[in-house]
């Protein structure tokens, strides 16, 4: 009975008062010595209800022992502005966002067909010639310059093979240190 009584007294007695914060929650230290150990022992006393969220990160990291000091007035009070400065360009950024979107919902697209807008594959295919000359291939495209499979696998056997894994070139773009071998 005695030992409750004295950890009862020493629970109000041995306590240091460490902090409050904005919510009003006071923070307190003490030491004690457990199995020929000294250990430090942190709470804090909540004002009104006891609501865990209305807890501050910092202090939350220093019940932790995430910190070994207690949070300073200052850096709270510089912590407390780098989150309203934060809270105001997300703002910014959400105007921003909602502007982008309405300009882009009030120009008109042209007319609608109702089909899915994509490249136009026809005047791609066109940019190319429909012959192949440099490589002599015969019947290498279909019509419209675009090549079949059959075409492409003529060109692949028609190739030549290099059987060195030297370098070629013309020796003008060469520079010295750069070729690697090549990887299989």
């Amino acid at each position: 009975m005695s030992k409750l009584f004295s950890r009862l007294a020493g629970f109000f007695t041995g306590r240091t008062f460490v902090g409050v914060d904005k919510a009003g929650n006071r923070y307190f230290t003490r030491t004690e010595e457990l199995d020929g150990i000294m250990k430090e022992k942190r709470w804090v006393v909540f004002k009104g209800e006891q609501d865990p969220t209305s807890i501050p990160v910092e202090w939350i990291c220093w019940l932790n022992g995430q910190r070994k000091r207690a949070p300073a007035q200052e850096e709270i009070a510089e912590l407390e502005a780098r989150r309203e400065r934060v809270k105001l360009n997300v703002a910014l950024l959400k105007k921003e966002e909602e502007e982008k979107r309405a300009r882009e919902g009030s120009i008109p697209k042209g007319k609608s067909t109702g089909k899915v807008g994509g490249p136009d594959l026809k005047s791609f295919i066109n940019q190319f010639p429909t012959a192949l000359e440099g490589e002599g291939l015969k019947g290498a495209t279909a019509k419209h310059g675009v090549r079949t499979k059959e075409a492409e696998a003529e060109a692949e056997k028609e190739r030549p093979v290099s059987e060195s894994s030297e370098p070629t070139g013309s020796g003008a773009s060469f520079r010295p240190g750069t070729w690697q071998p090549p990887t299989r």
